[in-house]
């Protein structure tokens, strides 16, 4: 992997893409790559004791403690946990990201899910990789057609998922996953006790195995083109 690449990874909550991409992100910006983080709602509904105010703002303390500590760039768009909407304006918001970023890779979400913010973020995804590929007068930056798009395997996002694309995981980069998504209250079992940490920290592992590696994150590839970044 060459040390220019930059990744973008679309999620449909904060947490999301950290929780399934970010083992890959860390793994990519250790190797010298750019990742950007965009989380399409603030997933603010999600805590049983807190109000969504006050979920909010901890929330997008969470999101930029684990970019941080990866050493990512995030970015929160404005829309509500839950009110995602299926239009224009948000894969607009994606395109122009994509635009300026010019991303060699983007992961997002599977398209079927049982969460409806989940399945609008990967459209809005996969339709801002469009908008940003055509050439349009008004707009001043350069188009940028993504090479690579990846889907994250996400345990609520299961239906039709097969993972065909495998990233062995060092340990440096699932330590620095590991102490930035336990920042998360949601990932720690806080809001409603699913074991979000030792799942996906388990299912690194089975992944690994199918590999010959200690870990690796499996994912889906949108379209024919695989994506190599499987390696030593």
């Amino acid at each position: 992997m060459t040390m220019s690449k930059t990744v973008i990874a679309v999620g449909g909550h904060i947490g999301d893409m950290e929780l399934t991409a970010g083992p890959t992100l860390a793994k990519m910006v250790l190797e010298g790559a750019r990742a950007i983080i965009v989380d399409c709602t603030y997933g603010e509904r999600g805590h049983p004791t807190l109000t969504p105010t006050v979920y909010r703002e901890q929330k997008l303390r969470e999101g930029k403690f684990f970019a941080d500590t990866i050493g990512a760039e995030f970015v929160a768009l404005d829309y509500s946990d839950g009110f995602l909407p299926n239009d224009e304006a948000v894969a607009e918001q994606i395109a122009q990201i994509i635009r300026e970023a010019r991303p060699d890779v983007l992961i997002t979400h599977w398209l079927k899910s049982m969460h409806r913010d989940h399945e609008y973020a990967a459209q809005a995804a996969l339709r801002g990789v469009f908008l940003a590929s055509i050439p349009r007068e008004e707009e001043p930056l350069e188009r940028h057609t993504v090479p690579s798009i990846l889907h994250a395997e996400n345990w609520e996002d299961m239906e039709g998922f097969e993972a065909d694309t495998f990233v062995p995981i060092p340990d440096e980069a699932f330590e620095l996953w590991r102490t930035g998504i336990s920042e998360h209250a949601f990932a720690r079992g806080e809001t409603y006790g699913f074991r979000f940490i030792d799942y996906y920290s388990a299912l690194m592992e089975v992944k690994g195995c199918l590999v010959g590696h200690q870990r690796a994150c499996g994912f889906k590839t949108a379209g024919t083109e695989k994506f190599a970044l499987a390696g030593p």
